[in-house]
């Protein structure tokens, strides 16, 4: 699953994004990728490990919501159980 949230560009810098990713590992845990930085620039990619889906996708919906907060908007999500 992948999420990619974007805030409005204002003209004098190229628009933030983050983007979440949520993927299964090799050892039947999950791990969310957090990608966040500046469109055309440097980004940061921080990993989170879970144990199991539930914990996994409700890290993910609440990282979601908080950069909604911010400002940011839904520009793409890919995935079966694709959060609304």
């Amino acid at each position: 699953m992948r999420l990619l949230l974007q805030q409005r560009p204002d003209g004098r810098e190229a628009p933030r994004f983050v983007q979440l990713t949520l993927q299964p590992d090799l050892l039947g845990g999950w791990t969310l990728l957090r990608e966040t930085g500046q469109t055309g620039g440097r980004s940061t990619l921080r990993r989170e490990l879970f144990m199991d889906h539930a914990g996994a996708l409700a890290a993910l919906e609440q990282a979601r919501d908080a950069q909604l907060k911010r400002g940011f908007q839904l520009m793409y999500a890919e995935g079966t159980s694709a959060p609304k």
